[in-house]
């Protein structure tokens, strides 16, 4: 058994000391993706788990996987999904968020000696040590940030090195960057970095090449966890743990411990 806290208190002591590693997550996208599931995120509502629910969401988290013509790309996300190797970790889907079913689902891809953990490492009840202990340890690296065209990184208490832009639906539309990240890490020689990715399904194959052959690196899928540091509204509407942190808001999801 894992425990939620004491999981991120490992990944906090690596980025501290310095210990290359990646970390890649699997969240519901992901998993549905792979299970050849439909959905399509629109800004006033999303198709998921074969339902349409009303809602709002930014422009940021616009995206969708239509099985007849993504294949390529579902191939290649169990790719990433079952390769194995030292200190490549991948963040599942709990069972406490997608259910018992989705969950054991999972490790129909797994062996038991893989690295596995949590896709909610850092948010939910992980959140506030994130921000608070996690995030200033990056001022100890160069940093390297996969995000969405309209961040403002400029914003954020750490600077960035260099900064790689996506667009709406990247796992398709950006699908070339991989290449272009892999040709500047080789050319520039690269190591002893910290590469953060915000880029949904796309960073799942970034860290997936990268690692394979820069393991000097450490690469960390912070999904939308600073989206509220970079001029970015669309969490106000989508993220409820992000609520709870940036506007006090009372909800379950801040003090969430995730169970394994």
């Amino acid at each position: 058994m894992k425990d939620f806290n004491e999981e991120f208190t490992k990944f906090l002591k690596m980025i501290k000391e310095k210990e290359h590693f990646a970390f890649t997550r699997f969240s519901d996208g992901e998993l549905y993706m792979m299970q050849n599931r439909k959905f399509k995120i629109e800004r006033d509502k999303v198709f998921l788990r074969e339902q349409t629910h009303a809602g709002a969401w930014g422009e940021e988290e616009l995206k969708e996987f239509i099985p007849e013509e993504q294949q390529m790309h579902r191939e290649k996300l169990i790719e990433t999904f079952k390769f194995s190797k030292k200190n490549y970790y991948k963040g599942i889907s709990c069972k406490c968020c997608v259910g018992e079913k989705d969950w054991k689902w999972q490790f129909k891809y797994q062996s038991e000696k893989q690295e596995l953990t949590w896709a909610n490492l850092l948010i939910n009840g992980n959140y506030t040590n994130f921000i608070e202990q996690m995030v200033p340890e990056f001022v100890n690296y160069p940093i390297v940030y996969i995000c969405n065209k309209i961040a403002n990184v400029d914003r954020l208490p750490f600077e960035v090195k260099k900064v790689f832009t996506i667009g709406n639906n990247c796992h398709v539309d950006d699908y070339g960057l991989i290449q272009k990240v892999k040709l500047w890490t080789e050319e520039n020689n690269i190591k002893n970095h910290l590469f953060l990715f915000s880029a949904a399904t796309l960073t799942n194959y970034m860290i997936y090449e990268l690692f394979k052959e820069h393991d000097q690196n450490t690469y960390l899928d912070i999904g939308s966890t600073l989206n509220p540091l970079m001029g970015m509204n669309g969490w106000v509407f989508s993220r409820a743990y992000l609520r709870g942190y940036w506007m006090g808001e009372n909800n379950s999801y801040i003090k969430m411990k995730c169970v394994w």
